[in-house]
């Protein structure tokens, strides 16, 4: 079918911002290989990164083609790739945070704060497909941001109110070839079955279209809903030395403002790459409103506070290095581990914090071998001092 060329140009040109290299994800499929060439007509400035997930044994080849092909336009390419040894668990979730990361990577060392990648109004409708068959929330039924920051970089997708069969229209009447991967007709993967669950509801008049549609709605009265959720935090919720207080009004809240609340806490005291699953949320946040002790992702529940599980906080670490995925120590040499029980006995002044020795227990400390040093939070600081690399952003609250 005809495709409106200038129409996807300019689609580009709004999407992007001029005048600043834009790197461009480009594994080599169709959907990526369409939106790299739409950049460099519409007049960007592009670098492009490959990926090698190697899980393919024709993957180095084709990521040294993508490098021919930006070589002959005079496009700057990478190729990073995934030493991954064995995976265990979701292969495609694993594979996809790992392509974020090295993307990131790539594109930090190379001074681009504005990547593109490749998604389209078809991933956009699988994805609600997928939040579906997930029971998620309205959060996860709202599909893929449009654009977003994270790690000091912007991400962009241009190409969400496009369908996949439009661009490749679009790249065979331009004479561009791609390269189909075998895994995307693989229906062990979550993704595929969505896109073949796609195909099937097309007689009801269920459309990738429609269904983007209906995830651009979800995501405005996410938007509003978000509202609310602020003020439902400012009200409840309390941070304090890298924990929450909970107020007992939170039970007060309709359950999605509750639900929504619950999980970006724990997301962001267990910095997990995953949310919690809907049912296993549910379970806590019932516990968190009848004040009941629970556990759930590396996180605890007890006695209105929500705090780091003790027996997940993260392994030991020299001093100055990132612990727990969240607390930066500063001082003279030491390793920095939990606090624990036992740090607690040598930290006299600790009550004056006023804060519950689990709460404390959990937080950084500088030992010397079996010798306690510095428990910066619990009132035994000395040339020590301990702060959040990632302040609570949950909601506007901070620490």
């Amino acid at each position: 079918m005809p495709v409106d060329a200038a129409r996807l140009v300019q689609l580009i040109r709004d999407s992007l911002p001029s005048g600043e290299t834009i790197g461009i994800a480009l594994s080599g499929g169709g959907d990526s290989i369409a939106l790299f060439h739409l950049a460099l007509k519409a007049g960007l400035r592009v670098e492009a990164v490959t990926v090698d997930h190697r899980l393919r044994a024709e993957s180095a080849t084709e990521a040294e083609a993508v490098g021919n092909l930006c070589a002959g336009l005079g496009v700057a390419h990478a190729v990073r790739i995934w030493d991954h040894g064995a995976v265990s668990g979701n292969l495609m979730d694993a594979a996809r945070q790992a392509r974020m990361a090295q993307i990131a990577e790539w594109a930090t060392a190379r001074g681009i704060a504005h990547v593109a990648l490749g998604h389209t109004q078809d991933d956009q409708a699988e994805t609600l497909l997928m939040g579906l068959a997930r029971g998620s929330g309205i959060v996860g039924l709202s599909g893929m941001r449009r654009h977003w920051d994270e790690g000091g970089i912007t991400f962009h997708r241009p190409l969400l109110e496009v369908g996949r069969e439009d661009l490749r229209y679009w790249l065979r009447d331009h004479g561009i070839d791609w390269v189909d991967d075998p895994t995307n007709e693989d229906a062990r993967f979550t993704r595929v079955k969505a896109r073949r669950a796609l195909a099937a509801l097309a007689p009801l008049g269920i459309t990738a279209k429609g269904l983007a549609g209906v995830a651009g709605y979800l995501a405005e009265a996410q938007l509003a809903l978000r509202a609310q959720v602020r003020l439902a935090a400012a009200r409840h919720i309390e941070v304090a030395s890298g924990a929450l207080r909970i107020g007992p009004g939170l039970r007060n809240e309709a359950s999605e403002v509750r639900r929504q609340l619950v999980a970006a806490a724990i997301f962001w005291l267990s910095r997990a790459p995953y949310m919690p699953r809907s049912k296993d949320l549910a379970r806590f946040i019932d516990a968190v409103i009848t004040d009941r002790d629970a556990t759930l992702q590396g996180c605890r529940f007890r006695k209105d506070w929500l705090l780091r599980e003790a027996r997940r906080v993260g392994r030991p670490v020299p001093v100055g290095d990132l612990w727990d995925g969240r607390w930066v120590v500063a001082g003279p040499a030491g390793t920095v581990r939990a606090l624990g029980d036992d740090g607690l006995r040598h930290c006299p002044d600790w009550r004056a914090t006023g804060l519950p020795r689990e709460v404390l227990a959990v937080t950084p400390a500088v030992w010397d071998g079996a010798d306690l040093v510095a428990a910066p939070l619990a009132g035994l600081s000395g040339a020590w001092s301990a702060r959040l690399d990632a302040p609570c952003d949950l909601f506007g609250l901070s620490d």
